[in-house]
């Protein structure tokens, strides 16, 4: 019911070190008179005027050491050392990939926030709108959503979400319409493109959705298409594994996963490749929505 375990960040060594000191000078002695580091640079008239601080870099053994202190209310030292007493500010790392560094730590920015938003239930998901109503595709990391999801909008949905469908306590999707993440060959992390819904020939949706439909789609290679319709409480089990704070507030996450699938059909299955699926999805919730009718579960949807 949360994210895995933190994907590697790349790191490859220590580079840095930044600390924020009351008194530089006495800095400046203990690391060029006791640890022999040489000093290597020293901050500029400019740079102290607009930061309000002064600092010095020290560097020995390939890491450095960099100090400030403050001499003005406003800077970033003046507020550390408000709260703190002297110590490390920041740490800075060299890393593989810059790039897949920062995908990285956006990602788990974006778990933090899911997990905290309390008037909100994040649920691991892709999300389309297709006629005013949101196609909802649950799944873990990995499990193909992204790729459909991009079918979807190339197919004329507009898109919500790769990552979070985010359910407000009446049960509507709102849109969380972060760049698409498509992996490279093979799934492949370190060459994952990020894709605007405009790049697919797409668009954005820029108000909540009741849900239509929800689609329990597990991707294997040749697959046929041929879901089963689930019944409403039959959905909430299955979404409940891919809610963010299903533990820290599953009251809650239940009555939105239950307001949010009360009037949606509910499809589970295998599929094929996801071009196909798309367009015979976006017919589904035509269909659907035209002829209302009792939602049993069990049956073959058509």
């Amino acid at each position: 019911m949360t994210k895995d375990m933190l994907e590697p960040v790349g790191l490859v060594r220590l580079e840095a070190l930044h600390y924020y000191v009351h008194d530089l000078e006495r800095s400046r002695r203990f690391y060029r008179e006791r640890l022999d580091f040489a000093e290597v640079a020293v901050s500029g008239p400019e740079l102290e005027r607009s930061g309000q601080q002064r600092s010095a870099l020290f560097q020995a053994g390939g890491v450095g050491i960099l100090c400030s202190a403050p001499i003005g209310p406003g800077g970033r030292a003046a507020r550390w050392l408000r709260v703190h007493p002297d110590g490390v500010g920041s740490v800075v790392f060299e890393v593989e990939n810059i790039a897949h560094a920062f995908a990285v730590l956006e990602s788990e920015i974006r778990q933090s926030v899911a997990a905290g938003a309390e008037r909100r239930t994040f649920v691991h998901a892709g999300v389309v709108g297709w006629r005013g109503r949101a196609i909802v595709v649950p799944g873990r990391s990995r499990s193909g959503k992204t790729t459909l999801v991009a079918e979807l909008v190339k197919a004329g949905a507009s898109y919500l979400s790769d990552e979070f469908a985010v359910l407000d306590a009446r049960g509507r999707v709102h849109p969380f319409a972060k760049p698409l993440s498509i992996r490279g060959p093979g799934g492949c992390d370190r060459h994952a493109r990020s894709r605007r819904a405009e790049d697919l020939g797409g668009t954005c949706a820029t108000r909540p959705l009741p849900v239509g439909l929800v689609v329990l789609a597990e991707h294997r290679p040749g697959a046929t298409w041929r879901p089963e319709r689930l019944t409403a409480g039959q959905a909430v089990l299955e979404m409940l594994a891919h809610t963010v704070p299903a533990r820290l507030r599953p009251e809650a996450s239940l009555r939105a996963l239950a307001r949010a699938v009360s009037r949606a059909t509910v499809l589970k299955g295998e599929r094929g490749e996801a071009g196909e699926v798309a367009t015979v999805l976006l017919r589904s919730l035509e269909e659907t929505e035209s002829v209302a009718g009792p939602r049993t579960g069990g049956r073959r949807a058509r």
